[in-house]
């Protein structure tokens, strides 16, 4: 059958097979084993852990390449030093903005007052058997 104008039509891809769709089917999946399953989900804790541990280790490479890729494929060096120092500025701003956001938080909300807890009435001998025997790590605890 002949294209209209030489246009190949684009084939639409399937729903299901998008990453979108995936995430959600995953955590629906998770939200109902907690509810129903309790026990086994507690069994998949490990594939969890694990899965958040990689995505943590693969953060620093990603960022890097990106940066990297990104400084390469810039042709004019003025335009990559204006960039990195709105990138810096940036940073130091919103890290100034955070640290506002926090003393803000702290002088408002007073965490910890009341808790009135003193050091010397601490019964110290209940962690003298957690910090003395070191027992074996199992793979997961790894």
């Amino acid at each position: 059958m002949p294209y209209l104008d030489g246009m190949i039509p684009k084939r639409s891809k399937k729903f299901y097979k998008s990453l979108y769709f995936q995430v959600i089917i995953a955590i629906v999946t998770g939200i109902l084993l907690g509810h129903y399953y309790p026990s086994f989900a507690v069994q998949l804790k490990p594939l969890g852990d694990g899965f958040i541990r990689l995505v943590k280790m693969l953060i620093g490479p990603v960022i890097f390449c990106t940066i990297v890729s990104g400084m390469a494929g810039m042709d004019d060096m003025k335009k990559a030093g204006r960039v990195g120092v709105k990138a810096l500025l940036y940073f130091e701003v919103l890290t100034t903005i955070a640290l506002l956001i926090g003393l803000a938080a702290i002088n408002l909300l007073k965490p910890g007052v009341g808790m009135n807890k003193d050091v010397a009435n601490i019964d110290a001998t209940a962690l003298k058997d957690i910090a003395a025997t070191p027992k074996p790590q199992t793979t997961v605890e790894f």
